[in-house]
Order: C-alpha cells, then structure tokens, then sequence
C-alpha cells in the first residue's frame, strides 16, 4: 500500500498536469482498490485511458452525458446545454471529438430502442449546429450527418422525420467554405425512397412523404448553389429527385379525382403537410436554379415519367407540369424544353395517335408561353417537325382508310383510328397557328413563307395521294388563317410578296370551295390592318357606309407600287372564283369581303376604276354566260355586283354615281329580288329561267358609270374597255376546264362515202347559219390573237420585244412629220409623212 502511494506521489511531483480535484479522485481510487496493480496499470489509471471511473472522463464527455437526464421525459436540460454550448463556442477544437461522442451515444439509444434520448441527441446537435460558425465546423458536420444518415435508415417514422427535420435545419445554414469532400448521395436516394412510401396508416404515409420532399428541397438548396456540388445536376440524381417530386404532385390529383376517403386533400390541409403542395414548390425551386446546361438533364426525366406512368392521355397533368417548367425556368432557357419536346415526339412518332395528341397538346402550352418571350433558334425547327408529323399523320389515315376500303367489311375500330388521327391532325394545327400568331411581325412573315412553301400545289411534286393532297392544303391553309391572324404589315409589299403570294393564288384557282375559302380568309387577314372585316361581315345591300366608321388611312407610294404590279393578278383571281359552280352563300360572302378591303386598304382612283371595270366584267359574265352557269351563281354573281358596287359608290362620296347605283337597286327589289343579296341567299328563292339582256334598267350601265366619274381623278374613259383576266400557265397546271387548250380535227371524207341523208344534212346549210359560224370564228381568231399578245408581253424577254417593235416601228412606218406633205426626190414619190397620233402601231406597242 506504502508503493503505491510513493509512487503516486512521485508521479504527482514530476509535474503531471492533474487539477486538485483529479488527485482526491485519484486517492480515493486507490484507496477502493484491492486488486493487486502493478505500475503500467496504474499509470493508465491516472492518464484516464481506464474507463471505470467517471470523474477521470475528459471534459467534453461529461459535459455531454450531463444534458442526458436520468428519466428521458424530463427532456434536454437545458442549463447543462448553455455549458456545453459555452464549452463548444470557447473550444471549436473540440467540435469534432463533441460530434462523435454524439453519434455514439446515440447509434447506442438507436440499437437499444431508447428513442427519447435520440431526441435529445439530434436537438443538442441541432443546437451546437445553430450556435458554431467556425472553421471546425466541418468535421462536425460529417459527425451530424452520420447520425442524421442513422435515423433515415430506421424503420421507425418518427425517427425518419426527426432526421429530415435537423437535416433541413442544416440545409438553411450558410456555410462561409464550400466542402470538397462531403457527398449527398444517400440523402438524394433515401428521400427519393420515403417520397414513396406505402405505408399502410395514410396519416402516417403523409407524414413520412412529406419529410422526403422536404429532405429533398434541403438538398437542393445545399447544393445547386455550391459549385462544388455540380454532380447534383447529374442524370443519376435527376432520375431520383424529379420523378419523387413528380409522383406526389401526380397521386394527390388521383386522389381528388377518385375522391379517397382516407387522405386529406385540397383546402383541408395545409401547405405545409400538403405532400402535392409542397413537391410543386420543390420542383419549382430546382427549375429556378437550373442553369443554361442543366436543362435536358432537369427535363428529361419529367418526360420519361409522363412515359412510364402513361400520362400523355389524358394530359392534364402533363400540360400542368410543362406549364409550371416553363413559369419556372429562365426565359432564354425556354427553347431547350422545346427541343426536349420535339425529340420526344420524334421518337415517338409511331404511338397511339392519342399519345401523339398528348404530346402535342403539352407542346402547344410550351410554345404558348415561350412565344411571349425568348424562343431562340427554334421557330422554322418547331414548324417543320410539326409539318412533318401533319403529313405522317394523314398517311396513317389515308393507309388505314384504303386498307378498310379493300377489305370486305369496315371495323369499327378503324374508323376510331381515323378520327383520333383528325384529333392529331388538329392539335397540330392547333399548335402552328397558336405559336405563328405569337411570334413579332418580322417572325412571323418568315414562318408564312415556311408554311406556304410546304403547300403542295399542282405543277409541284407530291407523294401523296389526291386525297392527302387536299387534305394537307385545307389544314396548311387553316394554319396559316390563325398564323396570319393579327398581323400587321406596313407594306403589302412585305406581307404578300410573289414567292407568297403565286402559290397562294394557284390553290384559289382549284375547283374546291373549302380552299377557296380559306385563301380568302388569309387574303383578308393580311391586307385588312385596321379590323374593319367585322363590320363587313355578310353579303348585304348596306344603306349607310358612314354609320360603319371605316377606319382608313391614305394609301401610300408602297402600295401604289403593290397594286400596279399584281393587281390584275388580284382582280384575275376574283373574278374567275366568282364563276365556280361549287360557290356558296360563304364564298361569295368572302369574295364581298375582298372587294370592300381593297377598296378600304389599296384602292386609289386607278384603282377604283378597275375594281368597277372589274364589277362590270361580273355582270357580263352572269349575262352572256359563256360557261353555262347554273342559274343560281348567275344569280349570286350578280347580287354580289350590286352588293359591292353599293359599297364603293359611298366610299366615293360620288353622288350620281350613288344615286345610279340606287336606281338600279331599287328596279330589282320591284322587279328582280332574286338579283339581290338579300333574297337570293335565302333557302328556296325562286329563279327565273333566263336573264334578259335587254331590260338595262336592271343591269348597271358603262355609259352612266363613265358619265359619274367624270372628273378630276378617276380616268372614265378606261371604263370603256372591258376588263379581260390574263392567261396564265396557272390555267393549265390546274387543269381548270375553261381554259383546257381547244384542240380542233379535221376529218378528210367525199360525199360517196357517206349515206344520202348524212350527206345532205352535211352541205344542208343556210347563209345565216355560214354567217354565225364565220362571224363566231373571227371572235375566236381575235380572241386568240388578243391572248397570244398578252402572253408574249408578259413573258417574253425584254430584248426580244424591243427588236420586234423596232422592225414594225422604224422599218415599215414613214418618217413622223408635222407638214403632212408629199415629196419627190430622183424621180420617185417617197411615203407621205404623218402625225405621230395618226400612227397605228403594232399591237405589242398598244396598252
């Protein structure tokens, strides 16, 4: 017992480092021992390497075990915590030996089941987390998230959303160093995992869900603005946390719309239990941060899961996300999605046709929304893919009506097919005009130009069949009716130039009312800038103009210069859409609507005579008849005449014009109704069997018109010229049967050949009937004569013209004279010299 206290005392007086209190500790160990210890043993005693004595513990550990009360009801005591707490702010070295005290103790309580001393655990921890900003900090931190990573991995619930809870409470700290070693794959998975849990309580199941998406909204913002910690953006990651997002937003629609008695939904619970709530806002939080090369990877799994858990029909949940991706996201990132969504209906493209529709539909609420803003490169990209799926779709159709039709019997699944076909075809159409007509104005004229050129027209290669073809032009058309719609052009120049406007005229000479139509209706919606089409809505007599407040401005130089280069093309293709035996009520109430807009957007006074030369043409057409019209369109064509002409006289402000107009009007309400708009397009009009030329109280007359405009301005004298449509190749690309080349045979017989009566009724011919024929003929000859000029002018070349006049002019005309005289020179009577206005030059000279 004496070596023992001799050599205890030696070791004291060596100068070891042992407070007062640690040497009666000592001294009173030794007293209590018994056992036979030798030196070694005993020196490991005092260094406080054996742990049989609590007050040899260091510091740090008895601070620890003192916030642990003996009944863990009793709670965290919280004057031995302001102790540690103290200790841990005055020694930050000793952080990291504090956290893995910690951890211990509790790994231990986790194992044995003492869940209420891991709670005052975690909240010691959540303390000394909130209380150190040092630099050690971060080898405490790894001991934290060692005991949070030991709770997530417990079956107990409780214990899962304690962890959740310090690890968000973590996730809000701002950390004044990044971390380059510190890793949150397991929380991304083990969150990933609770978000979906099916556990059997639903209150339970909620709670733990919503602990998930917390833990994951505390990962997010620990990482996405740590530069660090890029890897989150990684496929890997994205494949866990957007779909954990995305089922809870997706199950909480299931529920309200089955109606789940089990689980609260909607207004009863809060946002913040809320599993649907709180995962939109995640989910819009983590589309915020993503940057400019994080986007596929952010909306890649978005469509993989509306894939996996089909839910591109119905699509309401998937044009809900695409709607909260697109308000959350940067707007000059918006055209990556879009090209997300085009690749995804690309390698779809052989779906269901509802599938294909879904997509469709989302992509219609993209381009909405990025139309407004930035769309980037993408705008001829996103129209060309939805062309191409236009035409793909009628494929199908056309494929599977053929093979119906070669079938004996027709399924009735195939006639759903070719209608959920039509349901793609028009979200199509849908699509393009909606995100054509959101576009600037300067976007906008490119994508017409787009569109215009996939139009197939005759004359042009097309692999479709007719059906197809036709098809293909009314749903080009349609697009390019809600493309055009609201656009305003300073110029017609710019809106209709010739590459636009050429094919867009060769589908209006097409024997189809519907494309006629709609070539009208883009017509209309390109040339009226200022919305007065409303107000001219139905073919009618108007009696007042003035109380329809036209908005018009005076046309400028541009136009003037538009209307003297294609309109004869305009006026042309008027007047031969009037005389389609197809035309009905809509048709001529567009053609009316097309006559009023030029007249209020480009009409001048060269350009009001033609438009009422033009009228006159009509009128003359509905009489003479030279096609054979059914009585019906004479009619109508010639209601339209008066319709339009009543219009233009007002416009004028011209009075005898107003009042011929009104006289001519008034004798057909007396006598010929059915020669007005009002009357000849209601149901069962009676028509009469003829139209009598003679009677010119009912017909508007040239001379009166002429007599009208005299004046300063308008050229009456150009009203003596009938207006005549050019030929174009356009007549035979269309295969239009009115302008099919005449082809004449000439039969070589002898009277022996036939029988008597042939023969006698062959040469049985009278000198009136010669006379008809012969003057008929030389109508026909001048005719041709008057086309091939006209074809020449306009197509030949300019050289070749000014050598074919130049021979006529200067060679086989005399010299131009004033004096008129004869002279004689050698002998020889040269010609007599001219007046220049006496000349008759050749035709091609003559305008």
């Amino acid at each position: 017992m004496s070596d023992r206290l001799l050599l205890v005392n030696h070791l004291l007086n060596m100068g070891a480092c042992v407070s007062g209190c640690l040497r009666g500790c000592v001294r009173a160990c030794l007293r209590s021992c018994v056992c036979c210890c030798v030196g070694f043993n005993l020196s490991l005693c005092v260094l406080g390497v054996c742990g049989c004595c609590g007050p040899l513990r260091p510091r740090y550990k008895r601070l620890v075990d003192n916030i642990f009360p003996e009944d863990p009801k009793d709670g965290l005591s919280k004057s031995d915590m302001e102790k540690l707490t103290f200790y841990a702010v005055s020694a930050p070295e000793k952080l990291d030996r504090i956290g893995a005290y910690l951890a211990e103790r509790l790994s231990r309580d986790v194992v044995r089941h003492r869940y209420g001393y891991v709670v005052i655990a975690m909240e010691a921890l959540d303390q000394l987390l909130m209380a150190c900003h040092s630099q050690s900090i971060k080898p405490f931190v790894e001991s934290f998230l060692q005991m949070v990573a030991k709770l997530l991995e417990s079956q107990e619930p409780d214990l899962q959303v304690l962890g959740t809870n310090s690890f968000v409470k973590f996730a809000n700290i701002e950390e004044d160093t990044p971390s380059y070693h510190r890793r949150y794959d397991f929380f991304v998975s083990q969150f990933s995992a609770m978000c979906h849990s099916t556990h059997e309580n639903p209150e339970t199941r909620t709670r733990i869900r919503v602990a998930g998406i917390k833990g994951l909204q505390g990962v997010v913002r620990k990482t996405v603005n740590d530069e660090l910690q890029a890897i989150i953006w990684e496929p890997q990651h994205m494949d866990k946390l957007i779909p954990s997002m995305l089922f809870n937003m997706q199950d909480a629609e299931d529920l309200d719309r089955v109606g789940h008695p089990g689980t609260p939904s909607g207004p009863e619970m809060d946002g913040e239990e809320n599993p649907a709530a709180l995962a939109e806002s995640c989910f819009r939080e983590l589309l915020g941060r993503a940057a400019y090369g994080n986007m596929n990877n952010a909306v890649r799994p978005v469509l993989v899961h509306l894939d996996n858990h089909r839910l591109w029909d119905p699509n309401e949940f998937a044009v809900s996300c695409f709607r909260i991706i697109m308000y959350s996201i940067q707007a000059q990132h918006s055209h990556h999605v879009i090209q997300q969504v085009l690749g995804h209906l690309d390698s779809h493209n052989k779906n269901t046709p509802r599938m294909r529709a879904g997509i469709v539909q989302v992509l219609l609420e993209t381009v909405a929304i990025a139309a407004k803003g930035s769309v980037g490169p993408t705008v001829l990209e996103v129209f060309n893919t939805l062309l191409k799926h236009l035409r793909m779709s009628v494929d199908f159709e056309l494929g599977d009506s053929s093979r119906r039709n070669s079938s004996t019997s027709l399924s009735s699944s195939g006639r759903v097919k070719e209608s959920e076909e039509r349901i793609v075809q028009n979200a199509i159409i849908q699509t393009i005009g909606f995100f054509g007509g959101n576009l600037p104005d300067y976007q906008r004229a490119e994508v017409m130009m787009f569109i215009m050129g996939k139009v197939p027209v005759y004359g042009a290669p097309c692999h479709t069949l007719d059906t197809g073809t036709k098809r293909i032009q009314t749903m080009l058309l349609s697009s390019l009716i809600m493309v055009t719609s609201g656009f305003k052009s300073k110029t017609m120049a710019a809106a209709l130039p010739a590459p636009f406007l050429d094919p867009l005229f060769s589908i209006s000479l097409m024997e189809d009312s519907e494309l006629r139509q709609l070539v009208l209706e883009i017509l209309h919606n390109i040339i009226d800038r200022h919305d007065n089409r409303a107000k001219l809505r139905g073919i009618r007599i108007i009696p007042n103009v003035a109380a329809l407040k036209i908005k018009r401005e005076k046309i400028s130089k541009q136009d003037v210069g538009f209307m003297k280069k294609h309109g004869q093309q305009l006026y042309r293709h008027i007047y031969l859409g009037c005389k389609e035996e197809d035309n009905g009520h809509k048709n001529f109430e567009l053609l009316f609507t097309t006559l009023a807009v030029l007249t209020i957007e480009l009409a001048n006074e060269e350009v009001v005579v033609d438009l009422i030369r033009l009228a006159l043409a009509l009128q003359d057409m509905a009489l003479v008849n030279e096609e054979n019209m059914p009585m019906v369109i004479r009619c109508s064509i010639m209601a339209l005449v008066a319709a339009y002409l009543n219009f233009l006289s007002q416009m004028i402000a011209n009075p005898p014009f107003c009042q011929h107009v009104s006289k001519v009007i008034e004798m057909r309400n007396l006598e010929a109704p059915h020669l007005l708009p009002e009357h000849i397009f209601r149901e069962k009009c009676p028509l009469p069997s003829s139209l009598e030329k003679e009677d010119s109280s009912l017909y508007f007359q040239t001379v009166d018109l002429a007599e009208c405009l005299v004046g300063p301005g308008y050229n009456a004298e150009r009203l003596s010229t009938p207006y005549v449509p050019q030929v174009t190749d356009e007549d035979r690309l269309t295969r239009r049967k009115s302008f099919v080349d005449t082809i004449s045979l000439q039969v070589d017989f002898t009277p022996n050949s036939l029988p008597d009566k042939v023969c006698l009724n062959i040469f049985s011919i009278d000198s009136g009937s010669m006379k008809r024929k012969y003057t008929t003929g030389l109508e026909e000859q001048e005719k041709e004569k008057r086309r091939q000029v006209m074809e020449k002018f306009q197509k030949a070349p300019f050289e070749e013209i000014a050598a074919h006049c130049e021979s006529k002019v200067y060679q086989n005309l005399p010299p131009p004279s004033p004096s008129g005289v004869v002279s004689i020179s050698a002998g020889h009577a040269q010609h007599q010299s001219i007046p220049v206005y006496e000349m008759k030059f050749p035709d091609l000279c003559v305008y």
